[in-house]
C-alpha cells in the first residue's frame, strides 16, 4: 500500500468519529440529537435540491457540496458548539483552527491543503459559495427545529430576535425562502416558544 493510500485510509476512519458528535438539533421525529455525519449529509442534499432559489451569481454547487462535507470534521476535535452559545463562541476560532491543523494533517499534502482550504473558505464566508453554502448551514437545523416544535429553542431560552439574527444570510442567499422563515418563527412565537 502506498503511502497517499494509507494517510487516506487513516483520514477516512478518523472522519467516522463525525457519527458520534452530537449536535442539540434533534432528528425530525424527535427520537434524538443528530450527529455532525448526519447534518453535514442533510446540508449537503438541501444545497443540491435548494440550489434553484440561490441568488447569488456564479455558485458552483459542486463546491458547496465539497463544503458541506467538510465543514464540520474540526468538530471531531473541537466538539460542536451551539449556534446560540455565547460563551462558546468565545474560543471556538482557536479550538477548530487546532482540530483543522491534527486533522487536516493526516491527509497527502494536495488533499489537505484543498480540504483546508475549503474549511477556510466557509469559515470566512466571504466567496458567493461559502455565502450560500452558510445559508443552508443555518436552514438546515432550523428546518429540524421547526418539525419538532422548536425543541432547541424551548431547550435553551432562544429568543427571537436571535432567530432572526442568525437566519440573516438566509434572507441576501435565498430570499424566496424567508417567507419560510417568517412563517416558522410567527408560528412558534404564537405558540410561545
Amino acid at each position: 500500500m502506498t503511502d497517499r493510500l494509507s494517510s487516506q485510509l487513516k483520514f477516512l476512519a478518523e472522519a467516522d468519529k463525525m457519527k458520534s458528535v452530537s449536535r442539540q438539533t434533534m432528528l425530525s421525529d424527535g427520537s434524538r440529537e443528530e450527529t455532525d455525519a448526519e447534518h453535514s449529509w442533510h446540508f449537503a442534499l438541501m444545497a443540491l435540491t435548494l440550489f434553484e432559489y440561490c441568488a447569488l451569481p456564479g455558485v458552483s454547487v459542486d463546491r458547496v457540496v465539497r463544503m458541506a462535507l467538510v465543514h464540520d470534521m474540526v468538530e471531531i476535535y473541537a466538539g460542536d458548539t451551539f449556534a446560540y452559545d455565547a460563551r462558546g463562541y468565545a474560543d471556538k476560532a482557536e479550538r477548530e483552527r487546532k482540530a483543522a491543523d491534527k486533522l487536516f494533517a493526516l491527509l497527502p499534502e494536495g488533499q489537505a491543503v484543498e480540504y483546508r482550504r475549503l474549511w477556510e473558505e466557509f469559515e470566512s464566508m466571504e466567496t458567493p459559495d461559502a455565502e450560500y453554502a452558510n445559508a443552508i448551514d443555518r436552514l438546515q437545523p432550523f428546518m429540524n427545529n421547526y418539525l419538532t416544535n422548536g425543541h432547541t429553542w424551548v431547550k435553551h431560552g432562544v429568543a427571537m430576535e436571535q432567530v432572526y439574527e442568525r437566519m440573516e444570510p438566509v434572507r441576501a442567499v435565498l430570499p424566496e425562502l424567508w417567507e419560510f422563515i417568517e412563517m416558522v418563527v410567527r408560528e412558534n412565537f404564537k405558540k410561545g416558544i
